[in-house]
Parts: structure tokens; sequence; C-alpha cells
């Protein structure tokens, strides 16, 4: 629990951080406020019965035809959707572990084993060792970019190397849940989708939108692998808010860049201090630093600072608040 401190005779507890989903630390952008209020006022109105303006309006965003583009609950319902479109009875799918605990999660939900493999002593994913684990009984796998809780960062070369290993009759998910906070080694996703059609660009709004409250999430690929994992789409599953929020967003392109790049420079203003500290931080890309060490995850709940937990102690933070950051500071130099 955290511990209270006394101003003027009167107990004052210590202030609570929530940095265990690795949300955005600002609310929506105004703009984005005043359109989603608008859209309530009609919020006894159904929303499409399947969704084909979000779909346009991304494409249309990221370059793409609106039949490349699949939109969902989230990227986990997005993932949900591939998940039970490319998996058949008696499969498998592949991924790191630790990662996004939605992929374990749905894993188990839908029946299909697991077959994890563990991140080098880096934190990176062992890209060699995931493409061995593929057999004539996967059906699925999963490659982060950046890695979730790590933050690391697949070169585009080793991407290359490894979406060549797998067969073209495996579906592979490229999440890029956090792909706005990478600034550097940029992928070409429309040359990947091209030329691998198997694979499944994954990405958010929850993240560097700030929209995480809303769920809405989109793919993008092949025609033909698009079209199978629409046939998942739940009627009426998108709200009616995903179109004025997307729209509203795009619209605010330079001050939701001006906010990312509050959080990337909070993220490696605090990971350097952290590091000064001897404290193992990976270089992050994402939103969050994973930190290293056996007490890491207790230090930090004993100061009232919700983080991401992993079994051998060590924890994954949300950065972007420079109040939190001093926080996880504090928590950690007593550690």
């Amino acid at each position: 629990m955290p511990t209270p401190s006394v101003a003027g005779g009167r107990t004052r507890p210590a202030r609570h951080f929530e940095l265990g989903l690795s949300e955005n630390p600002f609310p929506p952008l105004p703009s984005v406020l005043a359109a989603l209020h608008e859209q309530m006022a009609q919020a006894n109105r159904y929303p499409e019965f399947l969704p084909q303006r979000l779909p346009q309006i991304i494409a249309q965003r990221i370059g793409v035809q609106p039949t490349q583009v699949v939109v969902g609950s989230g990227a986990t319902g997005v993932a949900m959707q591939i998940m039970q479109t490319a998996i058949r009875d008696g499969e498998s799918m592949v991924f790191a572990t630790p990662t996004f605990d939605g992929y374990p999660i749905m894993a188990d939900m839908i029946g299909t084993r697991a077959v994890t493999v563990p991140l080098d002593h880096c934190g990176r994913q062992e890209l060699h060792a995931m493409s061995e684990a593929v057999d004539d009984r996967t059906g699925l796998v999963v490659l982060c970019r950046p890695h979730n809780p790590t933050g690391t960062l697949v070169s585009a070369a080793d991407l290359e190397m490894f979406l060549s290993s797998i067969p073209q009759r495996v579906v592979v998910i490229l999440d890029e849940a956090y792909v706005e906070f990478v600034v550097a080694d940029a992928l070409d996703v429309h040359d990947i989708i091209r030329r691998y059609p198997n694979v499944l660009v994954l990405r958010t709004f929850s993240k560097a939108f700030g929209l995480a409250g809303l769920r809405i999430g989109y793919a993008f690929g092949a025609d033909d692998l698009v079209a199978r994992v629409r046939r998942r789409q739940l009627p009426f599953g998108m709200s009616c808010a995903a179109v004025a929020a997307v729209t509203a967003s795009y619209a605010a392109e330079d001050e939701l860049q001006a906010r990312v790049a509050r959080i990337i420079a909070e993220r490696e203003r605090l990971r350097n201090r952290l590091q000064q500290h001897g404290l193992r931080v990976p270089s992050s890309h994402a939103n969050f630093l994973y930190l290293s060490g056996p007490r890491t995850a207790d230090a930090l709940q004993r100061a009232g600072i919700v983080a991401k937990s992993y079994p051998d102690g060590s924890a994954r933070i949300a950065v972007g608040d420079p109040a939190a950051g001093r926080a996880v500071l504090q928590a950690l130099w007593t550690m």
C-alpha cells in the first residue's frame, strides 16, 4: 500500500498511478471529444450492420483498398477474428513468451494449443527459434513489432528473413499496436503485404490515439485473406462513435504527433534515469518500459504504482506522465 504523507498536521494519501495497461496518459483531444459528443446525440440509432465507412476511412489514410481492411473491437477483437479464421481444428499457434496477455488467453478460449518461444536475454523475440517451432500443425504465428512487454524492435532485415521462412499456408499477425512510437527502421508494410499474402498487419487506436475505451482496432493485408477474416465480423459490432473518433483523430494529426513526441521524450528521460540507478531496461520503441529485476514489481506495488508484473519479478510500466515517472524513480531508488 502507498505510504501516506503528512502536510499541515493532516494525513494525505500518496498519489496512485495506474501504469499496468500501457495507456496513453492524455485524454482524447478536444476536437475528438466534440465529435464524440455530437455523435452521442444519435446514440438511439444502430450503427451499420457490418462496418463499411470505417474501413474506407482507414484504407484511404494508410494507402490501401477498403477491401484490404478489417475492423473490430480493438486490436484484441480483430486478433480473435484472425485466430478463428486461420486456426483449424487440431492446429496450433506460435508466439514469443512473455507477450501480450491476450494471445494466450484467446488461444485457450478457442481451444488451440499455444507453442511459446522464450525471449532472448535482451528481451528480443527469437526469430530463428520461432521459425523452427512452425510445423505442419501450425495455423498462425504472431510477431510483435515493437514487442510487448519489452519494447524491443525486430529489424526490417530480420523480419524479411523471418517471413520468408514461414510457409505461405500459415497466417502471420504482424502486431503493430505501438507502431506510432517507432522512430527508426520503418517498414514498408505495403511491400510486405504485397509479397506475403499470408501477413496481416494489426493496429489499434487505443495507444497513440488515446481511444482505448472506445475499442477500435484494424488489420490490413491481401484481399482474399481479409475477406476470410471479415466473415467473422459481428453484426452491429462497431459503434458509431468509432467513425466519429477516427475521423476527428486523423484531422488532428499534428496535435496527436506532438503528444506522441512528448511520450517518447519522457520514455527516454525515464529510461536514462533508471539506467543510472543500475536497472536493466531494454531500449523501448513503445509507450512503456520493461524493468528487469526480481524485486521490481514488488517495489512498485508497495509504492502504490500499478504495473504489469511477471513471474520473475520484472514489471512493465506505461510512460508519458512525468509525475508517474518521478514516483517510479522514488519507488525504485529505495528498493
